[in-house]
């Protein structure tokens, strides 16, 4: 926004400048606090200091201001990536400094696990004993395939998808140690005991789940429809945004219905909008 703490304009009365005492009829002018002064006393006497480049913001020049804090325009920019922030959302962090929102938002972003790169909120992830992974960055240590929403078996640190996990280690059954695979007897839902054995199931904190039990006691529930994403069929892919999560088909600006799903986007009031639907609220 402009300053709003004085007026500048071209006098039609009979005034002198407050600080040289020089006449101001027929010349530029600003009124600041009651007072008129030519342009060249304001710069030197009442302009605000730029907190960007330390010089004085002259009355010839557009303000931005923010909490007390001043800028001309050109030096309103993202620090990180030297965006104009003019008629964008920003945030003000350590230092004084402005950020746009989306290096805001990769800076406080969590570290993928696989590539160690920023996991930015829209993007598709796994998540798994408080550790993220990017959906294509989580991946089978035995066959190096791509086990996303799917299917594991955690093994200490690395992680089998179920076919390599069978080869690798299913001498054993894994419940009651005898040399066998699974017993079907043994290979069961940790929550309703009905046998896994040649069913759909999914594997959280080394506990086996059936399709059913894993939806309604296990399953995060999506922050749009409601319905529990599941990792099966439609909407295996899953976007988490500061405690909530979302199919990724849900995922979408509340005004326009856009898929925001690995896009850039704007959280306001609590509702996510796609970054240009905010600027015609």
């Amino acid at each position: 926004a402009g300053p709003g703490s004085y007026t500048v304009g071209t006098m039609s009365e009979r005034f002198d400048c407050h600080y040289c005492r020089d006449p101001l009829q027929g010349k530029k002018y600003v009124q600041k606090e009651g007072r008129h002064c030519c342009v060249k006393c304001f710069d030197k006497f009442c302009a605000n200091t730029c907190i960007e480049c330390k010089k004085p913001i002259g009355a010839d020049s557009k303000e931005m201001h923010f909490k007390n804090r001043y800028w001309h325009d050109n030096c309103f920019r993202c620090f990180k990536c030297y965006t104009s922030l003019v008629n964008e959302p920003f945030m003000l962090r350590e230092n004084n400094k402005v950020w746009c929102s989306n290096c805001t938002a990769t800076a406080d972003a969590p570290r993928c696990k696989g590539c160690f790169k920023p996991i930015i909120a829209g993007d598709q992830n796994v998540e798994y004993k408080k550790m993220v992974w990017h959906k294509d960055c989580f991946t089978c240590s035995q066959c190096k395939q791509v086990i996303g929403s799917g299917s594991f078996f955690p093994k200490g640190d690395d992680f089998y998808c179920v076919s390599c996990h069978e080869n690798k280690f299913a001498k054993t059954c894994a419940k009651c140690k005898n040399e066998q695979p699974w017993h079907s007897e043994c290979f069961i839902c940790s929550n309703c005991n009905k046998p896994l054995g040649g069913k759909r199931f999914t594997a959280v904190e080394d506990q086996f789940y059936c399709v059913e039990c894993y939806k309604e006691c296990v399953a995060k529930k999506c922050a749009g429809c409601k319905n529990p994403i599941t990792g099966f069929g439609r909407g295996t892919s899953v976007v988490n945004y500061e405690d909530e999560s979302w199919h990724d088909y849900c995922f979408k600006c509340t005004k326009c219905a856009r898929g925001l799903a690995n896009k850039r986007f704007v959280c306001h009031n609590g509702k996510i909008y796609c970054a240009e639907c905010p600027k015609r609220l």
